[in-house]
């Protein structure tokens, strides 16, 4: 129980060390990107670097498998250096033994990334990405969805338009049930218009069997209502700017995401990159378990055998590797190739085999 403490307390500040160091690294280059993206605004130092802070988590997350690699790599480096590696073995210790420490510890810093990391990601990334709009566009994301429908904003000289529709297509191209509320340049409303369908087309909103009413001081609303078996309405929005408008399932806390799925579907959307999104992170823990077995299989050896770096960069490339396919999956899960269980969890449970594999051929030869 000592040594696998010991072996533990080695491993988390290895793990420590090397996040410490990653995270200045990319608030240092993040910085000089975000001043590079924003350097046509009037946005100062400070501004740039709260917003530099904002995105770093999202990136930290990223490459959390890289880290915990390079943890597993210093930790049985330095443990082979030092001969205690040998003294674990000549005490009776086989590998996979000395490794129950360093799985135990990967385990558990895989489900606090899930439980505690991914909700402060989740916050950080819509902060970060509400933000850049405010920058950009002078105005928050154009499209939200929620339980009451679908809600979208567009603006022009004219003023604003507040839109809602119950559902959409799966492309988002016709809005179903839909309210046009407008408002006037100094924030009063002046018009509202609802509609039975909505379809946008080259900057043009087609409304089908609508009905406006004015909404001024002094005129009777409902009086001078309109009926319209077609209406056009001019539009600032692109098919594409309310598609990317939609969440990314990163800026959704995964206690939210559950609902949002279902708020998706009732919308018309199509759910399925959030559900593999949301089965991914589940899976996260045993792809971190992955990642130590794997950077152990080449590391686990004395250091008088040579081949040091060769076995680094072996553990690296093949962690690298993994994820690719991991992403891959993802990509396939996400486009309905295959599977939303498969897509996410057959890469960590693949990656923690062949890196068994790696260990008892190693180990027994």
């Amino acid at each position: 129980m000592i040594l696998h403490l010991y072996f533990a307390r080695r491993f988390i500040m290895g793990f420590v060390l090397i996040s410490a160091v990653l995270f200045s690294l990319l608030v240092l280059v993040d910085m000089v990107e975000q001043a590079r993206k924003f350097s046509s605004y009037d946005i100062g130092w400070p501004r740039l670097f709260g917003m530099t802070l904002l995105n770093t988590p999202e990136t930290m997350n990223l490459i959390l498998p890289l880290i915990m690699i390079l943890a597993t790599v210093v930790l049985f480096l330095s443990l082979a250096r030092s001969s205690e590696l040998v003294v674990t073995r000549a005490a009776g210790r086989s590998a996979l033994s000395a490794l129950q420490a360093p799985i135990w510890v990967a385990f558990i810093i895989g489900v606090m990334a899930v439980g505690m990391l991914n909700p402060i990601v989740a916050a950080t990334a819509k902060k970060y990405g509400q933000m850049t709009d405010s920058i950009r566009a002078g105005g928050t994301s154009v499209l939200s969805v929620s339980a009451e429908g679908l809600w979208l904003r567009q603006g022009s000289d004219d003023g604003q338009t507040v839109i809602r529709a119950w559902r959409s297509n799966k492309d988002a191209s016709v809005l179903y049930d839909v309210t046009f509320l407008t408002y006037a340049p100094d924030g009063g409303p002046k018009r509202r218009i609802e509609a039975g369908s909505a379809a946008l087309e080259d900057g043009i909103w087609i409304l089908a069997d609508a009905k406006s009413w004015p909404l001024q001081v002094g005129v009777n609303a409902e009086g001078a209502a309109e009926t319209f078996e077609t209406l056009t309405l001019p539009s600032t929005l692109t098919l594409d700017r309310i598609r990317d408008s939609i969440t990314d399932p990163g800026a959704v806390s995964i206690y939210d995401l559950p609902d949002y799925i279902e708020q998706l579907e009732l919308a018309g959307f199509s759910p399925r990159r959030h559900k593999v999104w949301l089965q991914t992170e589940l899976a996260r823990p045993f792809f971190l378990v992955a990642m130590v077995l794997v950077a152990s299989a080449f590391t686990m050896r004395h250091t008088r055998f040579g081949g040091t770096g060769v076995a680094v960069l072996a553990s690296v490339l093949l962690g690298f590797g993994l994820y690719f396919i991991r992403s891959f999956a993802q990509i396939l899960g996400e486009n309905g190739q295959i599977p939303v269980l498969l897509a996410a969890w057959a890469p960590p449970v693949a990656s923690i085999l062949l890196a068994l594999g790696l260990l008892l051929h190693a180990e027994d030869g």
